[in-house]
Formats: C-alpha cells, sequence, structure tokens
C-alpha cells in the first residue's frame, strides 16, 4: 500500500515556507537533512557538480543510471543546478543566489567551503541573515579534522563498532548508515533552532554538527558509566535478552523492563523448571557472569519451534520480544501503511518511484512530497530567473561552461 503525493487541506503554510536553502550536499548525510527541510516546506536548491552530480547518482549500476533508486530516495523537494564551483562565473552566481537564501547547507571535509569561497564570514559579509550549516566527518579542528568522515571509518573511531554481544561475535560493520542518519537529524535540529534564533535576534549563525560527534553522543550512558564507575555497559550482553532462531527464522528476546523475568521466560520456553530458583542464575550478577550458558539453554528450546509459536507464548507472560524481519516483511506490514511511511512520485525517467514517507508527523501541516528527486541540472534556468538573471546572462554562464 502506498500513498501518493500529498498535499494537506488545513489552509495553513508547511513549516518552513518562504525558507530558502542552497543545499551543497551529497551522498547521505547532508541529504538525508536536506530532505526534510524540503518535506515541511523549503526551497531546497540543489548545488551538483555538471556531468556527475552527487555521488549518490553514480555509487550503483542500475538501470536508471543518475536517477536511481539510492539518489532519488534522500532528495525529493528539491531543484538541482548544476553549476560549476570551480569557475568564478559559476561562484559568482552562487553568491548572487546565496545573498537572496536563508540557510547554506554542505557536508564536505573540513576546508572545502572556506576553499571554494563559501566560508562563513565570507557568506556573512554578503547576506547577515544568512544560517551556514556544516556537517563534517570529526569538525572544524582537532587532529582528525582533514581525515575522511565516512560512515563506517566513523564507526570505529568512535566505539560503536567494538561493542558486540560476545566476544566471540567477530566485529562486524553496522549494516546501514547509522552514523550518516543520526548527524543528518543532528544538522537538522541545528539548522531549527538557529532560524528560531534568528527570528528572536535578527541574525543568522553558524551551524556545525560532526559525524564523531553524533556518534559519541549516541552512546552517552554507555559513556557515563565508562567515566564515573569505571564499568562498561553493553545492552547487546544482557543476560536475558539476545537474538535466537527458530524453526522458520528467528526471535529477539528483551528480558527486561518486567519483574521476575526469568522466571516467566522459563515458563514461556516450557523448561520444566524456574531458572531463577537455580544459584547460578539468582540475580543479576550471577545470570551476567553465566549469561553463556543461559542463553544456551534459551537457544535449545527455542530451536525447537516456529517463531510465531514463541512470540505468542512470550507475549503471553508480558516479555518483549519480536520476530526478526526483512526489509521486505517490514514494508509490507500493515503498520508501514497505517503510519503513511511509503509513499510514491512519479519521475519522467524512472517512472513511479516508491519512498519512505516523513517519520515526524505534525497534525495541522505534515510533510508532503511536493516533487520527487531531480534530474542533474533539471532547474538550471528556471531557478536562475527566479533570482533575476535574464537569458543573456544565462546564455553567457553556458558559453563559459559554468551552468551545465
Amino acid at each position: 500500500m502506498t500513498v501518493p503525493i500529498q498535499s494537506h487541506d488545513s489552509g495553513q503554510a508547511l513549516p518552513l515556507a518562504g525558507i530558502r536553502v542552497i543545499d551543497f550536499t551529497q551522498v547521505f548525510m547532508g541529504p538525508s537533512c536536506t530532505q526534510l527541510l524540503g518535506d515541511f516546506g523549503a526551497d531546497v536548491i540543489k548545488v551538483e557538480r555538471p556531468e556527475y552530480g552527487d555521488i549518490s547518482r553514480n555509487s550503483v549500476p542500475d538501470r536508471d543510471g543518475q536517477d536511481n533508486p539510492i539518489f532519488l530516495s534522500i532528495n525529493r523537494n528539491k531543484r538541482s543546478v548544476a553549476m560549476d564551483t570551480k569557475s568564478e562565473e559559476g561562484r559568482e552566481a552562487l553568491r548572487a543566489l546565496i545573498a537572496e537564501s536563508d540557510i547554506v547547507v554542505s557536508n564536505f571535509r573540513a576546508g572545502v567551503m572556506e576553499r571554494m569561497g563559501f566560508g562563513y564570514e565570507e557568506l556573512k559579509a554578503l547576506n547577515p541573515r544568512i544560517i551556514w550549516a556544516s556537517g563534517t566527518g570529526f569538525g572544524p579542528v582537532g587532529p582528525h579534522a582533514a581525515e575522511g568522515g565516512q560512515d563506517v571509518v566513523i564507526q570505529a573511531y568512535s566505539g560503536v563498532l567494538w561493542r558486540r554481544s560476545a566476544d566471540d561475535v567477530p566485529l562486524t560493520i553496522y549494516p546501514t548508515t547509522l552514523c550518516d542518519y543520526t548527524t543528518g537529524m543532528h544538522l537538522f535540529q541545528g539548522i531549527l533552532l538557529a532560524l528560531r534564533s534568528r527570528d528572536v535576534n535578527g541574525v543568522g549563525q553558524k551551524v556545525e554538527v560532526a559525524m564523531y560527534d553524533s556518534m559519541l553522543h549516541m552512546q552517552m550512558q554507555e559513556a557515563s558509566m565508562h567515566m564515573n564507575r569505571g564499568r562498561e555497559i553493553n545492552w547487546a550482553r544482557m543476560p536475558m535478552s539476545g537474538v535466537f532462531p527458530t524453526v522458520d527464522s528467528a526471535v529477539c528476546i528483551v528480558g527486561g523492563f518486567t519483574t521476575d523475568p526469568l522466571r516467566k521466560i522459563s515458563e514461556a520456553l516450557e523448561v520444566g523448571e524456574d531458572l531463577s530458583l537455580r544459584p547460578e542464575f539468582a540475580d543479576f550478577d550471577a545470570q551476567s557472569t553465566n549469561r553463556a550458558a543461559l542463553q544456551a539453554i534459551f537457544a535449545e528450546r527455542i530451536a525447537t519451534n516456529t517463531t510465531q509459536y514463541w512470540t505468542e507464548r512470550l507475549e503471553a507472560v508480558g516479555i518483549l520480544n519480536a520476530p526478526v524481519r526483512t526489509m521486505a516483511e517490514a514494508l509490507d506490514d500493515e503498520q508501514t501503511a497505517v503510519n503513511g511511511m511509503i509513499v510514491e512520485a512519479e519521475h519522467p525517467v524512472a517512472g513511479t518511484v516508491k519512498m519512505l514517507g516523513t517519520p515526524i508527523h505534525l497534525s495541522g501541516t505534515p510533510a508532503t512530497v511536493r516533487r520527487v528527486g531531480p534530474r542533474l541540472g533539471e532547474h538550471n534556468e528556471e531557478v536562475l530567473a527566479e533570482f533575476g538573471f535574464d537569458e543573456d546572462r544565462i546564455r553567457a554562464l553556458v558559453e563559459a561552461g559554468a551552468l551545465r
């Protein structure tokens, strides 16, 4: 089940209507932020390299080439301008756009925007109300500032990748873009805070987030225990929590947030005794010490029946659990449709494109999908004309190779 391009009929303007964004972002962290800005009404003008465009346009081989599902998934509600930022003509044109805009967003390595001539101090002098938002790997200064801040690299640097469910489990990359997405949401939050501050104070400001900081912050509980108690907290190593194969798939158990969880699990798994009465499992410390033995009992029992059988039994005694599902199963769940989490739009090259909807639900001014992800340079003339560029000036940019 999908939901078509949405519009709301409340009569209220979208929260970010009238806000203009010059978007230099690419790949995932930055585009996930600017897509949300667009979903809630901002006019997002995506600045791309001529011919090649955003890296995401070329990251996977696809029948639709540069208009592949990866790119389209994070670039709706944007207009594309293919401008050569290495040419003075291109930079001059972009300064004209920035002078009449509200937000500039980038996620290059530290120092790149400054070298392009679009650093905060330069743009602040051009437009004091500008909000200059930057997402980097490690921050603008420091020993790692010049290093590449790719998602998996930050997983490794920040300690996230080291934490695993048991010592004998191999270190492995988290299988989705955890760092990129989290940092993109922090960048979105920072921009909204800066917009609110500008409403009060009348001037823009610099917004900076770093993937490294976002991943450290995500571990605030673990870091606090380490710094204040010298103790490691690992939620994947809780003694009664884990993922266990069944006859047909697997079930995830969270043995917490209830009284006497081990007694209840023993009952649900038909162990034949209350395992909490055994001295080796009598309390949390004992259970943690003997976690491997306890989980071996769970695994042996769970392997004898189906996922549905065990989820129903665990649910009956009040133990949090869930079937381990594939992406296809999650997308097909009725809850996904009820929450409006699948939307679709028509693209001139890719045809009907299905995308995930916006997870932020506002009752009066909900997010809308007003346009599908743009073709490279699709809005060159349209955008520049809106900023007062006449035909001769646009033609001059094309002839100089700055606009393609």
